[in-house]
């Protein structure tokens, strides 16, 4: 998927125009698209992995990160995800 690692922590504007760092948690490729799974990073407080929010995004043409267009897509990115997942 690019230079995008599992580990990486990017900073991104939210919508209220405040910079916050999100770390990359998950890298995945469904029907020849690559998907990156994201998580706010680490505020230094315990987390077990039912707690842990997470977002995709889709990798599209020279590295940019785009937001997934449909619910049906992000439906079908979260299930492979969590799959992935189950299956260690």
């Amino acid at each position: 998927m690019g230079s995008i690692e599992v580990g990486d922590i990017l900073s991104v504007m939210d919508r209220d125009n405040q910079k916050q760092k999100i770390e990359v948690i998950g890298l995945l490729t469904i029907e020849d698209k690559e998907y990156a799974a994201f998580a706010f990073a680490d505020d230094g407080q315990e987390k077990n992995e039912k707690e842990v929010g997470v977002f995709f995004y889709r990798n599209v043409d020279g590295g940019e990160l785009a937001e997934l267009e449909t619910d049906e897509e992000y439906e079908k990115v979260s299930a492979t995800f969590m799959e992935m997942l189950e299956a260690g």
